[in-house]
């Protein structure tokens, strides 16, 4: 594609909110709140357990009612340096440092495949555990965006805090996000207002609404 890019109808931006974790909380406040305004959003779920399915149901509901669910891997690792992995240091099997390319790409896989199986339209895009995209360590430390790339249409990661995703050079399955835990809704909106001069794609990423941990209001979510 030659030239700048211009959105469709002309549009000056696009805005994605993403929920990372499937909280209860999301379920109860930020779905309810997001379509009193009919808006749609990205769930990013860790399908863990036997009874998956039971989990995954309020999920399907979700999906049902035009949000998408995708993948959050099955077991959530991140960085064996985070305090929940303290207790058992180098020896916890499940932290990144830890893994190998083959052990992450069959957590991910799992994970599609629980998804996939109560909600057929889900799984398509990919959102990294604590934003990380690689592991184990030093000499041995490897990118799993290739891993990704393979299955999801697009991924998301973390990005710079003032910068959005260029629609022409962004990488589809690393895409750059703002964590939103911290932010008030004019500084989301602040970020919305300068991406639409770039005619750039911001990114959101939520936790917990209203409590628990890094949680937003539902006052800053809906502004």
């Amino acid at each position: 594609m030659s030239g700048p890019f211009k959105w469709p109808e002309g549009k000056k931006l696009a805005v994605s909110l993403t929920f990372d974790d499937g909280l209860p909380s999301q379920l109860k406040f930020a779905a309810p709140l997001l379509e009193k305004f009919n808006i749609r959003a990205t769930f990013y779920v860790n399908p863990r357990g036997e009874d998956y399915k039971s989990f995954l149901k309020p999920w399907k509901d979700m999906a049902d009612r035009g949000h998408e669910i995708g993948n959050h891997t099955l077991t959530h690792p991140c960085s064996c340096n985070f305090q929940v992995y303290r207790r058992e240091g180098l020896q916890n099997p499940r932290c990144l440092e830890n893994m190998s390319l083959e052990d992450i790409k069959a957590d991910i896989l799992e994970a599609h495949r629980r998804i996939r199986e109560v909600i057929p339209e889900g799984s398509r895009t990919f959102a990294y555990p604590c934003y990380q995209t690689y592991v184990g360590r030093g000499k041995t430390k490897k990118s799993y965006v290739p891993i990704v790339a393979e299955t999801f249409l697009a991924a998301r990661g973390w990005g710079e805090p003032v910068c959005a995703n260029s629609p022409l050079l962004c990488d589809l399955h690393e895409l750059w996000s703002w964590p939103a835990h911290r932010m008030s809704y004019e500084e989301m909106i602040g970020l919305a207002v300068k991406s639409s001069y770039e005619e750039r794609w911001a990114i959101y990423t939520f936790h917990n609404v209203n409590g628990g941990y890094l949680s937003v209001s539902d006052y800053d979510l809906t502004g």
